[in-house]
């Protein structure tokens, strides 16, 4: 068999056995081919179950050498409403210890809240909790 050949198979399906029969079209092949046999049960594993949608999530916000603190300040009370006294510390938090969870809730307002933070160019990602 040739290239040419092999590339003209095609899958049908073979009632007699329960199975999937390569097929050649045409060409010297003969027309027979290989049975293969489908599985039983098909396993396909779940990405996401329903606890884990459940779970809670941290939004953080990372040091950088570009943005003032008084504007990461500035987009904390913006972003999550934070008064200046809670948003202050959460910025000397970042500006101390390199990082800081700044949110903490699902997962669907994690990702809005850590796009929003990058549109104001913070350093910002999310992981999930525990």
């Amino acid at each position: 068999m040739n290239l040419t050949d092999a590339l003209y198979f095609r899958l049908s399906a073979d009632p007699a056995d329960g199975g999937v029969r390569l097929a050649g079209a045409g060409g010297g092949g003969g027309g027979g081919g290989d049975t293969v046999t489908a599985p039983d049960k098909v396993t396909v594993p779940e990405e996401e179950t329903e606890g884990s949608l459940d779970q809670p999530w941290h939004v953080l916000v990372f040091n950088d050498p570009v943005n003032l603190m008084q504007y990461v300040t500035f987009v904390l009370q913006r972003v999550f409403g934070y008064s200046a006294k809670k948003a202050e510390q959460m910025m000397l938090d970042v500006h101390q210890k390199g990082k800081c969870i700044v949110w903490t809730g699902e997962r669907e307002r994690a990702e809005h809240y850590t796009q929003q933070l990058q549109a104001h160019q913070l350093l910002s990602s999310m992981q999930k909790a525990g």
